[in-house]
């Protein structure tokens, strides 16, 4: 019998009109939908006149549900995976019944679609060729500064989803580890009526948000410059590495992972590597 495919279909974040409509095609042919949430999905359902059974799975149940899902698909039945918002997984359930799923056999196919994560970041004119999602900083102070430190040398952006409950909390937290000149964006409530998206420094972004208790509402998207002070390496130890790569690989590839290792400018790096190759 032929096996059924579990589809990750990523939904809207806000604006409905971003539903995209191989999402729409999918999620009417699916045997099954498992929701996050099935009254909150319900809603989106019914405005694209979509009636297929949806199944609940979520924080609490995933671990119960999983198998019982797995074996529908074994069965030949196609499911649909979603979250009450955006791409599932990112900070949502879906990781145990994808991973259960390649290990039965079964094919994962996503449906691509909006990302509060990746919106955010194409908005704020941070750097884009490394970043990290790092998801929600912990609850408590100590433990949210002590996550914060652990990113302090990372050259990559950062990106954080915060709720309207500590978003003021966490950027004072980031004042004190990242220190308040690192430039970052504030994002709020994309693509709904209320969409903000702001600029500044981190210090400039804490004291805005203390003080106008509007941008303490709705959910928000935190992109935090990477660590542009930290040299990551000297020239010498450059070498050594650009040496190392460059007997395994192509020059411009060697050089090109070298200058994401450490960070250096990919130019510079490939005209030492080209010197290095003349020796």
């Amino acid at each position: 019998m032929k096996h059924g495919v579990l589809y990750i279909v990523a939904t809207p974040i806000g604006n409905r009109s971003d539903m995209g409509q191989r999402a729409i095609e999918i999620l009417s042919e699916v045997k099954l939908i498992a929701a996050e949430d099935t009254r909150h999905s319900r809603h989106l359902l019914q405005h694209f006149n979509i009636d297929t059974h949806m199944w609940a799975y979520h924080d609490h149940n995933e671990q119960q549900q999983t198998p019982v899902l797995i074996e529908r698909m074994l069965s030949g039945d196609d499911i649909a995976l979603i979250s009450d918002a955006g791409t599932p997984l990112l900070s949502d359930p879906g990781y145990r019944l994808v991973k259960a799923a390649h290990e039965a056999g079964i094919k994962v196919s996503p449906v691509p679609g909006p990302c509060a994560a990746i919106a955010a970041l194409s908005a704020s004119g941070l750097a884009t060729d490394q970043f990290c999602f790092a998801g929600f900083p912990p609850n408590k102070s100590s433990a949210r500064i002590a996550f914060f430190e652990a990113l302090t040398k990372s050259r990559a952006t950062q990106v954080f989803y915060e709720s309207s409950h500590r978003v003021a909390a966490s950027l004072a937290d980031m004042v004190t580890v990242f220190g308040g000149e690192r430039e970052a964006v504030l994002a709020r409530e994309i693509s709904k009526t209320f969409e903000t998206i702001h600029k500044a420094t981190v210090a400039e972004l804490s004291q805005w948000v203390q003080e106008d208790e509007n941008q303490r509402k709705g959910e928000f998207v935190l992109v935090v410059q990477g660590n542009t002070q930290q040299q990551a390496s000297t020239t010498v130890e450059l070498e050594q590495m650009l040496a190392i790569l460059m007997d395994e690989l192509p020059l411009k590839q060697a050089s090109g992972l070298a200058a994401k290792i450490t960070g250096r400018k990919k130019n510079q790096v490939y005209k030492l590597a080209l010197d290095l190759q003349a020796k």
